[in-house]
């Protein structure tokens, strides 16, 4: 009863300190977004790389500027891997192999932060700081980017023009991302999170065994890790490292970290568009479907049903012992909600069913509340489907904020969506059809296939989390889920951009009788059933063949 206790007062205090930042952060979000001078270092920043911050771009140059910016940092981060050890603080690290070059590369650059190795034994802290903390940035500020631009294509009206992405880029750094990832570190340290250069240290173990014990700069890219959703550990044990995470208040603080960013967004939203209570809407749709999902993973972790965690004796099997087993389950459900891929505990060994939601969560498209950035646009564009689906039952032109949903609205928002699940569906049969995606496979049976589904969903949705037992550090696995992580998110962002654009040349629809009010309980509820009837009808066979077929055997 008191281990049940904590955990509901762990997740009621979250919920609490997530509401109390929803107003504020949202409304300096806004701030963030649309002052119309620039600051100094802003200026140079911009004549430096030779933009006009007082130009604005069409969707297509829009896009383009995403597209070109990924590219240069996906060549730039994949250059710095592979001469490696030419750098300083290498730590005596060899170069990085081509294959996982190219998938780390992209998986920062995508803001998925998969990882098929062990940071501590593979990344010099050069590497680490110059080349992945600074993509955790760079990847977190491009999201929330590409958002701004949908809900400009809102509240704008007979225009082609989306803001600039230079700007929006350099401002969401600078002014949200850098002052929050240092307070963010600040607190780590102070919470027992290792920050420094020391190249490690030779301890005897009780055992009487030699053990190396690295130290780094850890707690610097802890903070935007979280804050940016991003995930990607210093250690291969990642959050569960007492170096990166060491107690159970800093396991609270990260958690409200990966999440307060996505859940403050809707209040950005509302103030770009006009209306907060469209803001207040979207979150309390994604905040429903996020505490539903949070309370069935501790539920079903707390039965402690399955094959694995009955064979170990209980579901403490994969379990940071220091955390328990539902403050684990909380911070699986927050990191499969969002794009984060850090874990402080081992899926692979969660209840069937447990481990069945953390892959639902991130089959919702990571929208409840979803990446930075990402997540706002992809429950936009399911309210969009939303207004769509109520239009045919009553025989009208959808409308949404003042704007038609016709033809062309629809096709990039169904784009949007088939994207995703094809990735997935696709690599995983894939993955089980040809000798190289089998042959990494350290289980069979639906155990089996759930690892790989879990591996391409994980992938393509752009989350990063692992649900182990499989070798993922083969050519053909780096090479399959580093295609999966690079279209999963570049595809998906030229279809929003594409829709910012069509939004943005409409003029705007007064609202008649015959209009949907997007911001009562009925929109949060129909809102919530399309998002979770478009999952089933996805995904439900393959999730039958994998965590449903072992947890109900």
């Amino acid at each position: 009863m008191s281990s049940t206790m904590a955990g509901v007062l762990f997740v009621a205090s979250l919920v609490a300190a997530l509401a109390l930042a929803y107003r504020p952060l949202g409304d300096y979000m806004y701030r963030v977004i649309t002052p119309a001078r620039h600051a100094r270092v802003e200026r140079a920043i911009y004549r430096l790389i030779g933009v006009n911050p007082r130009g604005e771009q069409s969707w297509a140059a829009y896009a383009l500027s995403v597209l070109a910016f990924s590219a240069v940092s996906i060549l730039f981060l994949y250059a710095f891997q592979r001469v490696q050890s030419h750098l300083l603080l290498s730590l005596g690290f060899a170069d990085v192999p081509p294959a996982l070059s190219w998938n780390t590369a992209v998986s920062f650059a995508t803001n998925t932060n998969w990882q098929a190795y062990s940071g501590e034994s593979t990344m010099g802290y050069l590497v680490q700081m110059a080349g992945l903390a600074v993509q955790n940035f760079a990847s977190a500020a491009v999201g929330i980017a590409v958002a701004v631009a949908l809900v400009r294509g809102f509240a704008r009206q007979q225009t082609d023009q989306l803001g600039n992405f230079w700007v929006d880029l350099v401002r969401i750094v600078l002014r949200l991302l850098v002052p929050m990832a240092v307070v963010g570190a600040v607190a780590l340290i102070a919470g027992g999170a290792v920050q420094n250069f020391v190249a490690g240290h030779d301890v005897t173990t009780l055992a009487g065994a030699t053990q190396h014990i690295t130290g780094g700069p850890v707690a610097s890219q802890e903070a935007i890790k979280e804050l940016g959703t991003n995930g990607g550990g210093f250690y291969n044990a990642n959050s569960a490292h007492p170096f990166e995470n060491p107690s159970t208040w800093t396991n609270w603080l990260q958690i409200f970290m990966l999440l307060v960013i996505a859940f403050s967004l809707p209040r950005t939203f509302g103030r770009l568009v006009g209306s907060n209570k469209h803001g207040y809407a979207i979150v309390a749709a994604t905040a429903v479907m996020a505490i539903g999902s949070v309370v069935a993973l501790n539920v079903l972790q707390g039965l402690h049903h399955g094959t694995v965690p009955q064979a170990a004796g209980a579901a403490t099997e994969g379990t940071e012992t220091r955390f328990g087993v539902l403050n684990s389950a909380t911070f699986a459900g927050a990191a499969t909600l969002t794009s984060t891929g850090a874990v402080d505990s081992f899926h692979d060994s969660y209840t069937a069913l447990g481990g069945g939601v953390t892959m639902a969560n991130m089959m919702l498209g990571e929208v409840a509340p979803g990446g930075t950035g990402s997540g706002l646009y992809g429950i936009l564009i399911l309210a969009v489907i939303t207004v769509f689906v109520a239009g045919l039952m009553v025989g009208r032109t959808p409308e949404y904020l003042g704007k038609k949903i016709g033809a062309r609205e629809v096709k990039f928002a169904s784009l949007y969506f088939l994207t995703t699940p094809a990735l997935v569906l696709t690599g995983t049969g894939v993955a089980m059809a040809v000798p190289a995606g089998r042959a990494a496979m350290l289980n069979s049976g639906p155990h089996g296939l759930s690892e790989v589904l879990y591996a391409f969903t994980s992938a393509a949705n752009n989350n990063g989390s692992a649900f182990a037992g499989i070798s993922a550090d083969t050519t053909w696995y780096n090479t399959a889920l580093g295609l999966a992580m690079g279209l999963g998110r570049f595809l998906p962002m030229i279809f929003v951009i594409g829709l910012a654009g069509a939004l943005a040349r409409q003029k705007a629809v007064p609202v008649s009788a015959g209009t949907l009010p997007a911001y009562r309980p009925l929109f949060v509820g129909m809102l919530v059933g399309v998002t979770l009837i478009i999952v089933a009808l996805t995904y439900l066979p393959a999730l039958a063949l994998g965590p449903l077929a072992e947890g109900l055997r």
